[in-house]
């Protein structure tokens, strides 16, 4: 099927352009087998096939150019499943993304997309809708067509066939977890570190009592409670255990009574004890990442979804996650359901925004607009780095 972008005619596409995508290195979000990785998409052999994991959600394999080039045609032969919905991108440094082109409703096959305009080192192709309700995407070859580099392209060598690339790991891989701790230090503490932020307390005014620790537990809501009676669980001689009658008075209410001065005191100097650490450590991924995370990807989300699913948990905590998902899934469906990642995850961040406008301790919304949104309109729903973004008018890079 020959495929045009809206007002662009063919004579854009130029009499000249040569194949500049075969036997670069290629990579993709998953394959089913290392006999269907993301490699076998430009190694011009019309036999073999890139296979996506079989589940709902985006997938994506991308082809590293070698250096920046022009894309003005790309071919897309595919297998038996394809993709409704796929969009064709170009990088300059594989984390920020735009689009050459966007597909809604094909019909698989052959696709001939011509009359592009646009430069990039990095070709991507981004599915987002499949053809059948179960399994993933397949395709047998995507060509990229220009006017070929102006001058050498580096060679930087294959990646195996069985690579998937770290780019394309959920947010409980290492790496991709520590990005997600240092985005909500950089909203809950003004800080990166996050491992700074042990002995953070105070009260911040809306309405839960004290607000402290790795991701603002608070004493009005029960998980501040919880931490530390597990912390006396876990070591009784504590400075912090004789406080428990007190927080478990005040829990549910914006009272400090029986706190006060000598709970704060108290509360700073156990961020000093190893155990206490390792127990706010736990609690976070027991309460907030864990459950997030979970239900992010069973919705068919990748990283930067798991991070705005768990950021927002953070702020509104597991129930009120839940509360803005509905709203976001009734505006538009989640990937998991067939609906296309992009436009979901706005939906997320528009009901996120709203419900925090709510709150006057909370209605600055930078962390989702100047944060989250920015990644999302670059198109990196991988949460690649190198990240930058602001919250609450500071600057941030990671």
């Amino acid at each position: 099927m020959l495929l045009v972008p809206p007002a662009v005619g063919l004579a854009a596409a130029g009499g000249a352009d040569v194949l500049i995508s075969q036997g670069r290195p290629a990579v993709a979000s998953s394959a089913a087998s290392v006999s269907w990785a993301g490699t076998a998409a430009a190694d011009g052999d019309g036999r073999t096939r890139w296979t996506s994991a079989a589940g709902p959600g985006t997938q994506w394999v991308q082809i590293d150019l070698g250096a920046a080039q022009e894309v003005h045609r790309v071919h897309l032969s595919w297998a038996k499943v394809y993709a409704k919905a796929y969009r064709l991108q170009i990088s300059a440094n594989g984390s920020v993304w735009t689009d050459l082109f966007r597909a809604e409703r094909s019909d698989g096959g052959a696709d001939d997309v011509r009359g592009l305009h646009g430069s990039g080192r990095y070709l991507r192709l981004l599915a987002t809708r499949r053809s059948v309700e179960s399994g993933g995407y397949s395709l047998w070859e995507m060509r990229a067509y220009g006017p070929g580099p102006s001058g050498p392209v580096a060679e930087s060598g294959r990646v195996p066939s069985a690579a998937v690339p770290a780019a394309a790991a959920d947010l409980t891989a290492a790496p991709k977890k520590e990005t997600a701790l240092e985005l909500v230090a950089s909203a809950e503490n003004s800080t990166l570190d996050w491992r700074s932020s042990y002995g953070y307390i105070e009260d911040i005014g809306d309405g839960r009592g004290y607000t402290g620790g790795l991701v603002g537990f608070t004493s009005g809501t029960s998980d501040m409670l919880g931490v530390v009676a597990e912390y006396a669980r876990r070591k009784p001689s504590n400075g912090l255990a004789r406080y428990l009658p007190a927080l478990r008075r005040v829990d549910g209410t914006d009272s400090h009574a029986g706190l006060g001065a000598g709970f704060t005191r108290a509360w700073k100097a156990a961020a000093a004890d190893p155990v206490f650490r390792r127990v706010q450590e736990d609690a976070r991924d027991r309460i907030y990442f864990d459950p997030a995370v979970r239900l992010a990807k069973s919705d068919g989300l990748r990283a930067l979804g798991q991070f705005a699913y768990y950021d927002a948990a953070v702020m509104h905590g597991p129930e009120g996650l839940r509360e803005i998902r509905d709203r976001a899934a009734a505006a538009a469906r989640t990937p998991g359901r067939g609906g296309d990642e992009i436009a979901y995850l706005t939906a997320f961040l528009n009901a996120r925004s709203a419900e925090m406008r709510t709150e006057a301790a909370h209605s600055d919304t930078s962390r989702v607009e100047t944060a989250q949104r920015v990644f999302l309109r670059s198109g990196n729903l991988d949460l690649t780095t190198p990240l930058t973004w602001k919250v609450y008018g500071d600057d941030y890079r990671s």
